[in-house]
């Protein structure tokens, strides 16, 4: 893969942009954060440790002496803790909100709106965020771009049990949660005329969301995999390509062979019908307006 020569093609300028990122400090969002200074940007690094926040912007800010880099705390599980981050977000100047971060395999339970953690994380709190910074993108003709998976396709939506509570499968669990965020997303930007929709895939890369194995096997699979798949780098492209090219209706951007390796290209999704979109975003509309418990 030519990456430098893809970079050079490409010629992003994001110069004058000030982009907020979820999920900055792990392995496709470090390096996101590095492509998104080197084509000018200034970042505000949605996270919800300070200390890894602080560690990486003083890496950053020594590979990039004028970069401007703020931080506001967000942890994704807490709703509390993500509509205060929606108020402090809401004074700063952001023309590109990314939805990077994301949860796989880890302990589960119900928060206190009645939710399975894994889909608050990757779907509650990410289009909470984005119906929350909506008004103030509209001003700026900004962008919202999303990381899904592939994981979407492995099933479909299940009214009855919305976030995959009874299930115990975790690319199952995690695969419904981005599919709900894509879809919901899909649906509330049809109408939407101010405020463009990436939704970005980066294809199978080895960060910490694939250390979910046992030890032994991880231990066996963990350099095949860096090996056999993209680094987190080259991964971090399509998400970088979103920046800058918008998403039309079920439309993805992501690599172009097999959605697993390669360079990013944008192809249309045919793993939802637009009745079970439609499905998808009413359950999301719900479960930020009215909590699962109190039903």
């Amino acid at each position: 893969m030519h990456f430098d020569r893809w970079l050079h093609h490409h010629s992003i300028d994001l110069s004058g942009k000030t982009v907020a990122i979820t999920g900055s400090t792990g392995g496709i969002g470090r390096e996101l954060c590095r492509l998104l200074l080197s084509c000018g940007a200034s970042l505000i690094l949605l996270d919800r440790s300070p200390e890894r926040s602080a560690a990486l912007r003083a890496a950053l800010g020594a590979e990039f002496p004028h970069a401007v880099l703020q931080h506001v705390r967000l942890n994704l599980e807490d709703m509390l803790s993500v509509k205060a981050a929606c108020e402090e977000v809401k004074r700063l100047p952001v023309d590109i909100l990314i939805h990077n971060a994301g949860a796989y395999s880890i302990p589960r339970y119900t928060t206190p709106e009645g939710y399975d953690n894994v889909f608050t994380i990757n779907a509650v709190a990410p289009y909470y965020i984005t119906k929350a910074l909506l008004p103030q993108l509209r001003e700026r003709g900004g962008r919202v771009v999303v990381v899904g998976s592939i994981a979407h396709r492995y099933s479909k939506a299940d009214a009855k049990d919305v976030d995959f509570s009874t299930r115990r499968q975790a690319s199952l669990v995690y695969g419904n949660a981005k599919r709900y965020l894509m879809f919901s997303l899909y649906e509330l930007f049809r109408s939407e005329t101010k405020v463009t929709l990436s939704v970005c895939h980066p294809g199978i890369t080895f960060t910490n969301i694939t250390a979910h194995y046992p030890k032994w096997i991880f231990a066996l699979i963990k350099y095949p995999m860096k090996v056999i798949f993209m680094s987190p780098r080259k991964a971090a492209l399509s998400i970088l390509l979103g920046c800058v090219q918008s998403c039309g209706y079920h439309e993805w951007i992501g690599p172009w062979l097999f959605d697993v390796w390669g360079l990013p290209k944008k192809r249309i999704l045919h793993s939802c019908t637009v009745d079970e979109g439609c499905h998808i975003y009413q359950a999301m509309e719900h479960s930020i307006k009215e909590p699962l418990n109190s039903r």
